[in-house]
């Protein structure tokens, strides 16, 4: 990073022109070389609710040539964002798709409902019910809508072909469903969800899911999987023999009947389903067939993957982008007296100091590792209404709570750490608090905290830019940065603090504890990532090295919030990075944590379900 020290404006520059290239080349993918329109649309619906939903109009859909239309559901924990994929590959072969934001996710509202999925379908029902109704689409196949979901999203889609099933008895007329494709999700697919169904189905579930331990064989083999026999023999005709085992892959059932079904089981985990190229095919091949709809593509000829690679490149440089931004602004008159001679390094540790060392490092570990599930469940009880799905002001987001509460912990766990090994050995042994940078005055820490305030506003502005211009953030799967809503900035103002105990201990041990003299800063710097993330990165190895010698994961209560730390674990191992850097800068611990902690705060906030009131 000495150009970014050496010539901060010339990086800087760099940084927004690899941006800028990497918006454009996302907006190309997803648009399919602007052969698909990209629109933002937002639906009232009931009870005061609204939904937000991102519309694929390819060009070939007009007024003569109505094309099928699909509603795409992400699951819990994911914005429309996160399923751009399939929606770019299906709308690309010409169909129209409008890829929602799940209620209480993105730029949707929260709902009435403490089970949405089940009771409204994320807000699908509301937007198949418009579709088939209005003559504002007029470029859509009324007769030809279908959905698809994945995990939670799964949900919504089979509980979606059953509402309007029950609602086409009721009036004798066809489902407004057409067909469905369920993915990663098969809790719900019993006799008594899927007796009323009028709509084709298709299934992917993957066979290393590790959810699994629900289903009724305690595994994610469908050839014989209860769930998928429901399925399969829920299209089969009176009188006709039940199939015993499923083939995944074959077509089962009357396409002209709407009692199509087909099931597959590709060998994936469960948050990565949505991003394999065979797992895709499937549901492009699906939709093909049961809307007799032929594009000329090959289904394994699949562009999103480009679109998800500019997207990491973005995420990845937008975050270096703001370490010349930092510097910039602490040349300008108003800034320049928070830049400070680096203090002193730390010697190396020998003999009792070096066991000190690496005792602290592993017990920090140890306790960042075995706290984590505590924290989960003591947020069930500190914040039940969002624990509980009920709208709430009071921490609305359930599973970010949890993160906070470890963060606060582990936090002072580090300070404490820190403190000790200063009282008991460092000050008998030539440590200097002076060296720490820790000590600042009013008017300076007034200073810092707008620079960083600056800095959170710059990065994000830059953002919002993009994303007005081309329609794409920084996203890489189902990590990204995202832009948000006025509210998300209460929020902030609500989580930051608590969070800010953990980025400033983080500051303090990386820059005063673990920078020593003569080391290299690259291998400094990749013993502070390994501290940092060592203790979370050690729960995802117990759960998949039991769940790959058992077949059931470690943890199958809180499941889900282990799958939150693919995401998590990323951001704790290059966070010291960036204190490292603005430590350097300004020779104290304080800028750093305070740009850090406000940036990857809201990515946490904007990426997780969230119970806020309706207005």
């Amino acid at each position: 990073m000495t150009t970014v020290i050496q010539s901060p404006t010339r990086f800087l520059t760099l940084c927004m022109v690899i941006l800028l290239g990497c918006a454009i080349g996302a907006s190309l993918i997803q648009s399919s070389g602007r052969q698909v329109s990209i629109s933002q649309i937002a639906l009232p619906t009931e009870n005061g609710q609204h939904l937000a939903a991102t519309l694929f109009k390819p060009k070939t859909a007009t007024e003569e040539n109505p094309a099928p239309f699909i509603v795409v559901v992400p699951g819990f924990q994911r914005s429309k964002e996160a399923l751009a994929n399939i929606a770019i590959e299906l709308s690309r072969r010409g169909f129209v798709v409008a890829s929602i934001d799940p209620y209480g996710q993105g730029f949707s509202s929260s709902s009435m409902s403490t089970r949405s999925a089940t009771h409204e379908g994320y807000g699908l029902f509301a937007l198949v019910d418009y579709a088939a109704s209005t003559g504002n689409l007029n470029y859509i196949d009324r007769s030809r809508i279908g959905a698809t979901g994945h995990s939670a999203g799964g949900n919504a889609a089979i509980r979606g072909a059953n509402y309007f099933g029950r609602e086409a008895e009721r009036t004798g007329a066809l489902s407004k469903l057409h067909s469905v494709f369920v993915s990663g999700y098969v809790l719900t697919l019993r006799k008594s969800v899927l007796k009323d169904v009028q709509s084709n189905i298709g299934v992917s579930y993957a066979l290393y899911d590790e959810g699994a331990f629900r289903n009724k064989l305690k595994n994610g083999d469908m050839r014989i999987a209860p769930e998928a026999l429901a399925v399969v023999n829920s299209g089969r005709g009176k009188g006709l023999k039940s199939i015993r085992a499923v083939v995944p892959g074959r077509f089962y059932g009357d396409l002209d009947k709407r009692a199509l079904r087909v099931v597959h089981n590709e060998p994936l985990l469960h948050p990565f389903q949505p991003y394999n190229g065979e797992a895709t095919a499937n549901q492009i091949a699906y939709f093909e067939h049961v809307f007799n709809h032929s594009s000329g593509l090959a289904t394994h000829d699949q562009i999103w993957h480009w679109k998800e690679l500019f997207g990491l490149v973005a995420f990845v440089i937008s975050l270096i982008a703001i370490i010349p931004l930092g510097r910039i602004l602490l040349t300008t008159t108003t800034f320049h007296s928070l830049v400070h001679r680096v203090p002193e390094a730390a010697p190396v540790p020998t003999g009792t100091g070096r066991i000190i060392f690496w005792s602290l490092f592993f017990v920090g570990a140890a306790i960042a590792c075995a706290s984590f599930i505590p924290m989960v469940d003591i947020s069930k009880s500190l914040f039940v209404a969002a624990s509980n799905r009920h709208q709430t002001w009071f921490f609305p987001q359930r599973m970010n709570n949890p993160v906070m509460l470890w963060a606060l912990f582990n936090g002072l766990i580090g300070l404490a750490l820190f403190y000790l090994s200063y009282r008991f050995y460092g000050r008998m042994h030539g440590a200097n608090p002076k060296n720490w940078g820790v000590r600042i005055d009013r008017n300076e820490l007034v200073l810092t905290v707008i620079a960083a305030l600056i800095i959170f506003s710059l990065y994000y502005l830059t953002l919002f830019f993009i994303n007005y211009l081309f329609q794409v953030d920084y996203r890489f799967w189902f990590i990204g940065v995202r832009v948000f809503q006025p509210e998300m900035l209460i929020l902030l103002g609500m989580y930051v603090p608590f969070f800010l105990v953990f980025f400033m201990a983080n500051s303090l041990r990386v820059n005063a504890a673990m920078r020593f003299k003569d080391e290299l800063e690259w291998k400094s710097m990749l013993l502070a990532g390994i501290a940092n993330s060592l203790g979370l990165f050690f729960i995802i190895f117990i759960q998949y090295t039991v769940f790959s010698f058992t077949g059931t994961v470690y943890w199958t209560q809180n499941w889900l919030y282990i799958n939150l730390l693919f995401g998590i674990v990323p951001v704790m191992f290059i966070l010291p990075y960036f204190n490292r850097y603005f430590f350097k800068m300004t020779g104290k611990i304080y800028l750093g944590p305070l740009v850090t902690c406000l940036i990857f705060i809201m990515i946490l906030l904007t990426n997780t379900v969230c119970y806020i009131p309706i207005k």
